[in-house]
């Protein structure tokens, strides 16, 4: 597929996503009667920012999770000091919001290989090895969340499908994967057979994708970072499902709020819940930094235990100021350490491009 379908597709789909999530915002909320979008102005104007000072905080341990954990992996191969592994780490995830295509998904691979001696395609192994154990991982996860929410609630269903089909990708992918490692000559035979016979190219990706995997397996760490990964791994996610219901704190209509304020609360429970349908809708490619997407899966979410009406007033700023807030901190850190290691934007997002056509990765 071409790039232009690819920036057709997404962007369509963030068109689609954006218009959903504001779809009534000028519709009159018969219960204050009020428009709603002035609804969700109040609930920004009568926000408590305070409790964005320790999710900014949170967001630091995420980050610090997310690379500490990488470098577990990647000590199968080699130990990176941490001052590298953090620079091509804050740098790539923050090439990965910014850069369209999904051309930042190379941007770490590359950035590691540059300061030190792991190949980028060993690298890039690890990174599809991150992906494999998150798919699987928020999949049962919502999974399990799910036994424990009420079958009536709003969404439900579309919820559940969008779990199931995860589980599918990633559980299906890594059963696959597993296959091949053991079977490869069988396995790159029959693609090449069945898959082959469609379209050579995706077939030698796919190839490659399966020799990355089995490469990542090969180079697996010792126990003791295996054992460490996993820790940063449910470190990671649980901040991650914590920070959810703490922003949510902000916007409880408590701090001068106005009487058409309304009150936006989320349990623990509820924020894992956001969470993990949040990380079902960001698998559909978008426009840069999931825009769209992101505040249209957090107000599906939402609306499983957040009357309506709320969800598209103050549930609406809630999605909207943990969109900027996320973007700004990993864009922040990135500019920092780009800064720092006199890397140059323009030099990497050029590399990253002429590289992209070796999208898979190789043993």
């Amino acid at each position: 597929m071409s790039r232009w379908i690819k920036f057709a597709v997404s962007l369509a789909i963030t068109i689609g996503c954006m218009w959903w999530t504001f779809r009534g915002v000028f519709e009159i909320d018969p219960k204050t009667n009020v428009r709603v979008l002035d609804e969700m102005l109040v609930a920004l104007k009568s926000a408590n920012w305070w409790w964005m000072a320790p999710y900014l905080a949170m967001l630091t341990l995420i980050h610090l999770a997310r690379t500490k954990r990488w470098g577990n992996l990647l000590s199968g191969i080699e130990t990176v000091p941490f001052k590298k592994l953090n620079e091509a780490s804050a740098i790539g995830f923050m090439m990965l919001i910014i850069l369209p295509f999904r051309l930042g998904e190379f941007a770490r691979p590359f950035l590691i290989a540059e300061r030190s001696n792991i190949r980028r395609s060993a690298a890039m192994a690890s990174v599809v090895f991150e992906r494999v154990v998150d798919g699987v991982l928020i999949a049962m996860l919502l999974l399990t969340l799910m036994i424990f929410i009420p079958g009536e609630s709003a969404d439900i269903s579309r919820i559940r499908l969008g779990a199931y089909g995860m589980a599918a990708v990633f559980g299906g992918g890594l059963v696959f994967l597993l296959i091949a490692r053991a079977r490869h000559d069988l396995v790159v035979r029959l693609l090449r057979a069945t898959v082959g016979r469609v379209s050579m190219g995706l077939t030698e990706k796919v190839i490659g994708v399966i020799d990355g995997f089995v490469g990542a397996l090969k180079q697996l760490p010792d126990g003791k970072n295996m054992a460490e990964f996993f820790v940063w791994t449910a470190l990671y996610w649980a901040l991650n499902g914590w920070g959810m219901s703490m922003v949510a704190n902000a916007f409880d209509c408590g701090h001068g709020a106005e009487l058409s304020c309304q009150p936006l609360h989320i349990t623990f429970f509820q924020g894992f819940v956001v969470l993990c349908v949040l990380i079902v809708g960001m698998m559909i490619p978008a426009a840069p930094g999931s825009a769209g997407t992101f505040q249209a899966f957090i107000m599906l979410a939402l609306g499983v235990f957040v009357p309506a009406d709320v969800v598209g007033s103050s549930g609406l700023a809630y999605a909207n100021v943990l969109w900027i807030i996320q973007i700004l901190q990993q864009v922040l850190f990135g500019l920092v350490f780009m800064v720092a290691s006199n890397a140059s934007f323009s030099d990497i997002a050029g590399k990253l491009s002429s590289s992209s056509q070796d999208q898979a990765p190789t043993a």
